[in-house]
């Protein structure tokens, strides 16, 4: 694959090919285990979307390791099962984590396996509890396009994917082949952060869509159309209280100077550290700037708050690799 952004880039059929094949050989042990594991990220839309799959490699959307939601009470099983396939844990993420995830290496073939038990914690929360025995073998579709668009800083690789999320699946109530756009619209509904993000990546893949060359005007039409009902779902969607009483703060609230404060505090660090600084600046930051301000101390920007020990040490682990979804 050549350099550029994770997740972009050329990538021949055969390694392609090695993914895909591993993939199954996970799929098929799990299933004969009775181990309950789903697949997430670039993997999964290729897998659901058997009709516009072509257009990963189309766009140069490459496959970078294998993702999988799972059940943290079965994390034990999985962990024996792993080790059976041959891969050998990064046991301190799983401590770091709070057991939330684990990651795996295999020596033979070198692709990397990332579980995430009972949610995907990234700039939002997307929980998987009594989820994952909707679909099979991937999460359900609404929790794949929202595995997407919960992503505050979203990447080129992340919109391919939805576009053909979009463009495979017609929108609906239901779960059975479709995207279940009522339960994002609940969810968006109670969590204005969520709805902040959501609508406006929605609205940043249809822009983007229509720059596309790869794609036909009838595609682009159905990604506007698509992306046109979503928005118009999720905002008829009735809002919480907690939801309204947010939507009145906006963007320009004290939090926004909490963050630019931490920002600058990080930046220093980044600047006076060198490597070490620059490699915790590109970790925490994307967490910064969605939640840490939220809980962070209103004293001095130089204390050091729970919460910001608390937010930082768990991002440590999880943003290390979030850009390979």
């Amino acid at each position: 694959m050549t350099d550029g952004p994770i997740g972009m880039g050329e990538q021949s059929p055969e390694e392609r090919e090695k993914f895909e094949k591993e993939l199954k050989r996970i799929i098929e042990a799990s299933s004969r285990a009775g181990i309950l594991l789903r697949v997430i990220g670039s993997l999964a839309f290729q897998i659901h979307c058997p009709k516009f799959g072509y257009l990963q490699q189309k766009m140069g959307r490459a496959y970078t390791d294998i993702d999988f939601a799972g059940y943290r009470n079965q994390s034990k099983e999985i962990k024996v099962l792993m080790a059976g396939l041959g891969y050998l844990e990064e046991k301190e993420i799983y401590i770091v984590s709070e057991g939330y995830r684990s990651i795996f290496n295999s020596p033979k073939n070198g692709l990397h396996v990332d579980v995430f038990y009972d949610k995907l914690d990234f700039c939002h929360v997307i929980n998987w509890e009594g989820r994952l025995e909707i679909d099979s073998p991937t999460i359900p579709l609404s929790e794949m396009l929202m595995e997407k668009m919960q992503i505050v800083k979203i990447n080129e690789k992340d919109v391919i994917d939805t576009i053909m999320l979009l463009l495979e699946h017609k929108l609906g109530d239901v779960d059975n082949e479709t995207i279940n756009i009522g339960r994002i619209a609940q969810l968006c509904g109670k969590d204005w952060g969520l709805w902040r993000t959501i609508t406006m990546n929605l609205t940043k893949v249809k822009d983007i869509a229509l720059g596309y060359p790869q794609l036909s005007d009838e595609q682009k039409n159905i990604i506007v159309a698509q992306v046109d009902s979503a928005l118009a779902r999720i905002e008829k969607e009735p809002k919480a209280m907690a939801w309204r009483m947010r939507d009145r703060v906006g963007i320009a609230s004290n939090g926004i100077k909490k963050l630019m404060k931490w920002r600058k505090l990080l930046e220093r660090r980044r600047k006076n550290d060198g490597k070490t600084g620059a490699r915790l600046y590109a970790s925490w930051r994307d967490y910064l700037s969605t939640r840490c301000f939220v809980g962070a101390s209103s004293g001095d920007v130089g204390s050091t708050s729970n919460s910001f020990i608390g937010c930082c040490r768990s991002r440590w682990a999880s943003d290390r690799s979030s850009d390979r979804f």
